[in-house]
C-alpha cells in the first residue's frame, strides 16, 4: 500500500555520511518541523543530477522561507554513494543526503519500483512529500520517466 496524505511516516533507519556513516531514524527526523523529502531512482543518475537534486538546492532558501525546516534527499544508494554525490553537487548543509541503503523506506511507503531491466535492481520512484512533525501533508509522485510533480518548484507552490 502506498502511503498517502494524512499517514504518519514509518519508524525507519537511515544512513547519512557525516565523518562516516551515522544512523538518522525518520522519528527523529521528522518530529517537531517540517520537512520536504524528495526521492529519487539512483544518485549521479541524469534527471537527478541535472534538475532533482540542483533544483533543491537552488530553490532552499526560498523552501526555507516559506515554513520548511529540513530538505532531505532521498536514494535507496547507500551512503557512501550519496556522501560523494552530495559532495559533487554542492549540496553541502543545505540538503540532507539520506541513504536509504536496503530500501527500508521505500518499501515501508510503498514507492518501489523495479529497474531491474536497466541494471539498477530495486529503487525509489521519483516523489516529493511534505512531512509536518511525521504526517504527510502533501504527496507527489511521478508517473514513469517523467519529472514534473516532484520538483523543488511545484512544492513551493504548495506552501
Amino acid at each position: 500500500m502506498t502511503i498517502k496524505v494524512g499517514d504518519t511516516i514509518p519508524s525507519v533507519t537511515l544512513m547519512q555520511m557525516k565523518d562516516g556513516p551515522k544512523p538518522v531514524s525518520t522519528d527523529d527526523l521528522f518530529k517537531g518541523r517540517k520537512v520536504a523529502l524528495f526521492a529519487l531512482p539512483g544518485a549521479f543518475t541524469p534527471t537527478c543530477s541535472a534538475k532533482h537534486l540542483p533544483g533543491f538546492i537552488q530553490k532552499a532558501d526560498a523552501l526555507k522561507g516559506k515554513g520548511i525546516d529540513a530538505i532531505a534527499c532521498l536514494s535507496v544508494n547507500d551512503a557512501f554513494v550519496m556522501g560523494a554525490w552530495g559532495d559533487a553537487q554542492g549540496a553541502g548543509d543545505t540538503v540532507m543526503m539520506l541513504a536509504d541503503g536496503n530500501g527500508d523506506f521505500t518499501r515501508a511507503v510503498g514507492l518501489e519500483m523495479d529497474g531491474s531491466k536497466f541494471g539498477m535492481g530495486k529503487r525509489s520512484q521519483r516523489y516529493s512529500m511534505i512531512v509536518d512533525n511525521g504526517v504527510v501533508k502533501t504527496l507527489n509522485v511521478e508517473a514513469p520517466g517523467a519529472f514534473e510533480v516532484s520538483s523543488a518548484d511545484h512544492m513551493l507552490t504548495q506552501l
